[in-house]
């Protein structure tokens, strides 16, 4: 068996409490469908973007008033809260100057997100995908990201 139907196979046990596969297109769907609704509560435009385990897309949605900036960083907030493990927001102060990932960015191709916005989705330590939100300011990016990883990890177990 390949590392990806692995993969895959472990993506379809992790359900949450109705049984339903958490990286179903209905349930992520839903978790997008979250993240509207805050973002439209804030009065913010914005695109969602959750991917798997290997930060590659699953699921992305730009709200037709968010701007298009968004379009390209919410997926790069996405692929780097997998890349460095952590929110995106804890990035930031680690490649400052002086700090031991200074210049980090660079090096990076102009890849690496360090500002809020980015989260793993992580289950028993590992992590299973991540979100990432842009459009707004980065506190309104990180609290409508914060929304749609609390809808996920709702009621998550294993089958």
């Amino acid at each position: 068996m390949t590392p990806e139907n692995i993969f895959v196979k472990m993506q379809s046990s992790i359900t949450n409490q109705d049984g339903v596969s958490v990286f179903s297109r209905k349930n992520l769907q839903s978790a997008l469908d979250q993240g509207e609704m805050k973002a439209n509560e804030l009065g913010v435009g914005v695109t969602m973007c959750i991917t798997d385990a290997y930060a590659q897309p699953i699921l992305t949605y730009h709200m037709p008033n968010a701007n298009m900036v968004s379009a390209v960083l919410a997926p790069k907030k996405a692929w780097s809260a997998v890349a460095m493990k952590m929110p995106t927001k804890e990035v930031g102060p680690q490649i400052q100057p002086g700090q031991p990932l200074y210049e980090m960015e660079t090096m990076l191709d102009g890849k690496l997100v360090s500002f809020a916005g980015g989260i793993p989705v992580v289950v028993n330590n590992q992590i299973i995908g991540s979100v990432g939100v842009s459009g707004g300011a980065v506190e309104e990016d990180q609290a409508i990201c914060e929304s749609i990883v609390e809808y996920i990890m709702k009621g998550i177990k294993y089958g």
